[in-house]
């Protein structure tokens, strides 16, 4: 054996040697470095492998010994690329989820198998055979459609590892920039020598990858133990800005969009990176097809809109920014509110509304009433109140039982909504009771109204399974007369004068006249 073959092995045993310590080193520190160290232990395994393997192939002298020895060096040389690709990947902050780990360990698996049965193929090496010229242990080869495919996949998967580190250069800490040297010459040097490789600069069926590893192996070595490698690495800072659950906008001083998150383009899908520098007014109506439904005025503080793209609600927070570059701009923070504004709007309607016949109860009744009834005061305008109960309700409900009842409550409301303006006030008053609140309503004219009311309910009867119910209601109506009256006190009015129609005989509509008896008017 020459010496240049004795360097050679020399070379390839070093790197085996360094990738073996780095692989127990980091092993057996394990459990006192971040979760990357795994996918490190794994790719230093496998160059380990195809280091040693790569020594092996030299020093053997049969075709059949070469053959089974680069099988074993496909098994570390295939995996260890795409392996480190995961390694880089996982250390910038990229999820890896287990079908995208499949997914790149596909080729390698598919090319392990097809070097191990080559010679019923033939689609790895379309030639494997020892020198004629040179003999052992250089082999003369000559490569079939798969050494290409698996050639391209290799080298683009040390590429993209180097590229990725290289692009999140810019926005890591100084302090964490030893480790991404490390990590790109780790990537760098491989692929350098490779391509000399691949241009038949060395020579004929000696890879010369394995015997420049010992490199990339120093550099880790000092990485681990200088710059704290696997006990802290730099988060990138995208990984951190798609992770936030709230949708963030960022805007230059000219309102011109660029950048956004990944949960921002779930909230509005339309949203396309190819929009960056575009004015953010123009690419909100593109997107949503209304014009920005906040204003910029309101900076820090926050506002709320319904997005009719995806009839959802937001609050949006807007902030000043100031850029690396010293540029100032805007940051716009969207929060979905929508299960939050159901929410509330289901509570309010628990709270508010009668959960039978669905308007509003007696608390919500006098909150609005008050305000109304307030404000009419103000104006002089005319405000009545009608008070309603159902005849014989306690009959209904022991002689048909509760659920007949609720049946008749339900009835009679919606009796009386079809015969009702929208926005007047009508409520479940407590019991067989409702009450109405009519602004602008004269005496005469809310009397009218309570008249129709009755007159419609009793020409409408229930149809239940217990039978046809002809129900009847009293009404009792007032009006308030002074600037003084409290709105309970225009109430009682009108208490009296459903009293007063109940002792009358029912079905049938009082007035409250002041120093007058309740006038009865019968249908």
């Amino acid at each position: 054996m020459n010496s240049q073959l004795t360097a050679f092995i020399t070379l390839c045993c070093t790197s085996g040697v360094l990738n073996l310590y780095l692989c127990l080193y980091v092993f057996l520190q394990r459990f006192n470095y971040t979760k990357i160290a795994q996918l490190f232990i794994g790719y230093t395994a496998l160059i380990t492998v195809y280091c040693f393997a790569s020594a092996f192939c030299i020093i053997v002298t049969s075709l059949e010994a070469i053959k089974i020895w680069t099988t074993i060096l496909y098994v570390g040389m295939a995996t260890s690329a795409p392996l480190g690709l995961l390694f880089i990947m996982q250390y910038l902050g990229f999820q890896l989820s287990k079908k995208k780990i499949i997914g790149i360990l596909v080729i390698p698996a598919i090319s392990i198998v097809l070097v191990a049965t080559n010679d019923i193929h033939h689609l790895h090496y379309r030639v494997f055979e020892i020198d004629p010229v040179l003999g052992t242990p250089y082999i003369h080869q000559e490569i079939g459609l798969w050494y290409i495919i698996h050639g391209i996949f290799t080298f683009s998967s040390m590429l993209v590892a180097f590229l990725l580190v290289l692009t999140h250069w810019k926005e890591t800490a100084k302090s964490y920039r030893p480790q991404l040297i490390a990590l790109m010459c780790g990537q760098l040097i491989p692929i350098i020598t490779a391509f000399v490789y691949l241009l038949g600069l060395t020579p004929q069926g000696i890879d010369p990858v394995p015997m420049v590893l010992w490199a990339s192996s120093l550099l880790y070595l000092w990485s681990i133990h200088s710059s704290r490698l696997f006990r802290v690495m730099p988060v990138a800072k995208d990984a951190i800005f798609h992770s936030i659950n709230d949708g963030v906008i960022v805007l230059d001083e000219s309102f011109r969009l660029i950048e956004f998150n990944k949960a921002c383009n779930k909230m509005i899908p339309p949203l396309k990176r190819s929009m960056f520098g575009m004015d953010f007014a123009k690419v909100w109506l593109e997107v949503t097809g209304q014009s920005i439904p906040f204003t910029w005025e309101s900076v820090v503080k926050t506002q709320e809109f319904e997005l009719d793209l995806t009839d959802r609600t937001y609050q949006v927070r807007i902030s000043a920014l100031q850029h690396v570059n010293h540029g100032s701009g805007l940051l716009l923070i969207f929060t979905d509110m929508t299960e939050v504004k159901n929410l509330q709007k289901m509570l309010e309607k628990q709270a508010y509304y009668d959960e039978l016949t669905q308007i509003y109860n007696r608390r919500a009744f006098f909150q609005q009433c008050n305000q109304a009834y307030v404000e009419a005061k103000g104006t002089s305008s005319s405000f009545t109140v009608v008070l309603m109960d159902i005849d014989h309700f306690k009959h209904v409900n022991d002689t048909y039982g509760h659920a007949v009842g609720d049946q008749v409550l339900v009835h009679v409301v919606k009796a009386c909504q079809d015969e009702l303006k929208p926005g007047e006030l009508f409520a479940r008053y407590g019991g067989e009771e409702f009450v109405l609140a009519l602004r602008g309503y004269t005496l005469v004219e809310g009397e009218d109204l309570a008249n129709k009311l009755c007159q419609s309910i009793e020409l409408q009867p229930l149809k239940t399974t217990e039978g046809i119910i002809t129900t009847t209601i009293s009404c009792g109506v007032a009006e308030g007369t002074n600037g003084e009256e409290t709105l309970y006190q225009l109430l009682n009015k009108a208490d009296k004068a459903l009293y007063s129609a109940k002792q009358a005989g029912r079905n049938r509509v009082h007035v409250y006249r002041d120093n007058e008896k309740a006038k009865i008017y019968n249908h």
